[in-house]
């Protein structure tokens, strides 16, 4: 387990940031000190900011609100990514160059390797119709 102020609810948070973190604080970034000091979201430090009377801009909070939606963003391409390299994983393996399917039974058909190696540049020998 964590440091006991890391696991406090919001009404203890509040508690301890008055009354201990606050007076002690000396840093530039009052939400990010906040943020790192509590384990909570930087949207979170602002709204506890707040409710203790600090004033905090509209624009510092919609710049958050835009950052945690890239990050989500960022997150989602980076499984989407994760997915789709784990599918190419399943189109070939040491056998296969191509695996077209399964059969019921779970075994995989397709292209082997060899094969593949034989048909390499086969087409170019044929002439092309235009």
């Amino acid at each position: 387990m964590g440091p006991r102020y890391k696991r406090l609810k919001r009404e203890g948070r509040l508690q301890v940031a008055k009354h201990h973190w606050l007076p002690k604080f000396d840093g530039k970034n009052i939400v990010k000190g906040y943020s790192k000091h509590f384990a909570v979201d930087k949207l979170c430090a602002v709204f506890e900011l707040r409710m203790l009377g600090y004033e905090i801009s509209e624009t510092y909070v919609d710049q958050l609100k835009v950052d945690v939606e890239h990050r989500r963003l960022a997150n989602e391409n980076k499984k989407r990514l994760k997915e789709l390299e784990e599918q190419q994983d399943d189109w070939s393996d040491e056998t296969f160059a191509f695996i077209a399917g399964h059969t019921s039974n779970g075994v995989p058909y397709g292209v082997t390797w060899g094969e593949m190696d034989d048909c390499e540049g086969d087409y170019l020998d044929e002439e092309l119709p235009f």
